[in-house]
């Protein structure tokens, strides 16, 4: 039906840098709303940033002017730009999809990814 993979995720030092991509596949209509989220061990699931089909953005105020998210509609793909990266950063990453599929008649649905690692350390 709809998978969403994420990629990019790893070991980065402190000050460092990484760009995780989101592919969502299948037999798509539309894609609204995407958004990344991420769970560290023993905490509940965070919000970090969304991206509206027109390009709107919103940010956890913890990762605002260091996090960038941006979308490539042709290819139904979301980035998510780290920087400045610290140790609070290391998490499970997790990539969420507004979307409706073809011959979907209940609008859209969430779909979500299966996560990346990102681990921030010295």
């Amino acid at each position: 039906q709809v998978q969403l993979v994420e990629s990019g995720g790893g070991l980065v030092q402190p000050g460092g840098s990484l760009r995780l991509s989101c592919a969502a596949s299948g037999r798509i209509f539309s894609i609204d709303t995407m958004a990344w989220y991420r769970q560290a061990p023993g905490k509940q699931r965070e919000l970090v940033a969304t991206i509206t089909s027109s390009g709107s953005t919103n940010y956890a105020d913890s990762v605002k002017g260091r996090f960038s998210i941006s979308r490539d509609n042709a290819k139904n793909t979301v980035y998510l730009q780290m920087n400045s990266l610290t140790p609070k950063d290391t998490a499970i990453y997790y990539c969420k999809s507004e979307l409706t599929i073809w011959g979907g008649i209940r609008g859209p649905r969430e779909y979500w990814g299966q996560g990346t690692q990102v681990t921030v350390s010295s």
